[in-house]
């Protein structure tokens, strides 16, 4: 009788061909790279970044990482811990399961969860380092972490983590939709058949079998966040497939919502703008990450704290109870794209 592969040996398997992918989208960067002229003018002086609270980092290093991307290997880290950020209660006795919350914007999310009074559920690809980072980030918060490494392409997986987080825990408040895959394409021709169904197995069936996993624990009063993208407001003609799945999330969440509100279970989505997390380093070629959000009216990158506090207002009932189906645009431009 065959033996299906561990959740573990599944995750190792995606991270894998999720570096394949990468490792292709590279030689063809690589390839128009040697075909442009090398004699490039002097850059313009770039313009200063608007900071509107504690100052936050402008210039990103220009380094690029192998996917799945691993936080610890960044040369400029993330800043997720928030620390002029007071906690309050609002989540108090709560329980959350965050989906990519090993590194980037669910660490930061699992943090602010912890300093508002839940326990926190960690699903994570194969990170390990950062998982346990995370993990010891909300230990210091003073709750619970639990680890829980797999796929979310697996509907059976995502079943298991919703048990495994209840059983844990002992019940569930709080999803939020957040694992992604992204890497950028110069056409549509370079998105092959695999790369279309890691892009949308991941970023959209993962939403759906998570959510469908957790609602038999939802009560009223909980809620789902799901974190969609300003590519999925505006597209983006390097992300074709990344930018459909966004877009799927943020109409996924306003149907969701409709078909849940009778039950007083809220569903909302927030759209970041560039966030300085690993899943950039490891899509875009170094120079690339180099110009990270400059583009923005901010003229930088947020970093993952200037996030979290968003997800903490859409999850407390004590701030948005009579919030249900919205998409929240966090992305650093006036209009929110």
């Amino acid at each position: 009788m065959e033996r299906k592969p561990s959740a573990r040996g599944a995750a190792d398997a995606t991270a894998e061909k999720q570096r394949d992918i990468q490792r292709e989208q590279d030689r063809k960067d690589e390839a128009k790279a040697r075909a442009k002229e090398a004699g490039q003018g002097p850059h313009e002086q770039k313009d200063k970044a608007v900071q509107t609270g504690r100052p936050q980092p402008q210039d990103m290093p220009a380094q690029h990482l192998e996917k799945p991307g691993i936080e610890a290997d960044m040369q400029l880290q993330p800043r997720f811990m928030a620390t002029d950020y007071r906690g309050s209660g609002k989540l108090e006795g709560m329980a959350a399961l965050v989906t990519g919350g090993d590194s980037g914007i669910g660490r930061a999310v699992a943090v602010l969860y912890a300093r508002e009074g839940a326990d926190v559920a960690i699903v994570y690809l194969s990170a390990q380092e950062d998982a346990e980072e995370t993990r010891r980030c909300v230990e210091r918060e003073g709750r619970r972490c639990l680890l829980v490494r797999g796929d979310v392409k697996d509907s059976k997986f995502c079943r298991e983590a919703v048990e495994r987080t209840v059983a844990e825990f002992g019940h569930l408040e709080i999803l939020v939709n957040n694992a992604a895959f992204q890497e950028h394409a110069g056409s549509l021709a370079d998105i092959t058949d695999e790369r279309l169904e890691e892009t949308m197995k991941t970023n959209i069936f993962g939403y759906f079998y998570m959510a469908r996993a957790a609602l038999p624990h939802l009560k009223r009063g909980a809620s789902i966040i799901n974190t969609g993208s300003v590519v999925g407001l505006r597209g983006s003609g390097q992300l074709l497939d990344y930018s459909a799945t966004k877009g799927a999330i943020h109409a996924f969440t306003m149907s969701l919502a409709s078909s849940l509100i009778d039950k007083g279970i809220r569903v909302n989505a927030i759209a970041p703008g560039p966030v300085w997390t690993p899943l950039n380093p490891a899509d875009q070629t170094a120079e690339k990450v180099a110009q990270f959000g400059q583009s923005t009216d901010f003229k930088r990158p947020a970093q993952p704290e200037e996030l979290s506090p968003a997800y903490v207002f859409l999850a407390a009932p004590s701030c948005a109870s009579y919030i249900t189906g919205i998409v929240l645009p966090v992305t650093g431009s006036v209009g929110g794209t």
